[in-house]
């Protein structure tokens, strides 16, 4: 399978090794690439327009963060997806990213709150124009605003490395929503974005979990659909 990404070369002997890294990562992150798929350090290497080692330490990093599994030819997969795997992850993100949302109803300034409104209006500009993958990063961008808000180190941390692990879910979406994007109503997918942003303006941190919650479950009941297909 070929990869559906053209990263370039990377530039500079002393970052190369990082620079694939965080490229492959954000790729995944983003749902570049589809569950399953094989990526080699040839194909990679090829890409990147750089040698097999640092390609071969950014796959061994991943494989650590548990975002690839590593066969023993040094090639990489990306992890499969199933239905029992989505709920464990859901599980876990709406516990921890739930917290997160709740500290920062508690904490977030209003010059951030205002920035939100700016983020879910690129959200739904995205969706009036079919720009799906935008729509997805645009997405992620308004979660992580929430969470930085929280002020936790190490909340944001474990909701990032769940985001990456996420990644294969996030693949099945685009399919889904690309064909559906020009008939629904485009506010329809920030819905509990804006309900949060209210809850945040109000100080209300309990409702403002219950929201973000909400937004987990309801991609999830979609994903299980998509799943069970």
């Amino acid at each position: 399978m070929a990869l559906d990404e053209n990263f370039g070369p990377v530039l500079g002997r002393v970052t190369v090794q990082d620079a694939v890294y965080v490229k492959l990562r954000e790729a995944l992150l983003l749902g570049r690439f589809d569950p399953g798929q094989v990526l080699t350090i040839a194909s990679l290497s090829q890409s990147f327009d750089t040698s097999h080692m640092p390609v071969r330490e950014a796959l061994r990093r991943l494989a650590a963060e548990n975002a690839l599994e590593v066969a023993r030819n040094g090639s990489a997969r990306v992890p499969a997806v199933s239905s029992a795997r989505l709920d464990d992850l859901c599980r876990a993100r709406a516990s921890i990213e739930g917290l997160a949302t709740e500290l920062a109803a508690q904490l977030i300034s209003i010059e951030e709150i205002d920035a939100l409104e700016g983020v879910v209006a690129a959200h739904e500009l995205c969706a009036q124009n079919g720009q799906v993958y935008e729509m997805l990063s645009v997405n992620r961008e308004f979660h992580y605003r929430i969470y930085s808000a929280s002020r936790s180190e190490v909340l944001t941390q474990l909701i990032d490395t769940l985001w990456l692990r996420y990644g294969p879910y996030m693949r099945m979406l685009p399919a889904y929503v690309a064909p559906r994007m020009a008939t629904e109503d485009f506010r329809s997918y920030t819905v509990h974005h804006r309900r949060i942003i209210a809850a945040m303006r109000q100080r209300d941190a309990v409702r403002a979990r219950e929201e973000m919650v909400a937004d987990i479950r309801d991609t999830q009941d979609l994903l299980r659909r998509l799943i069970d297909n």
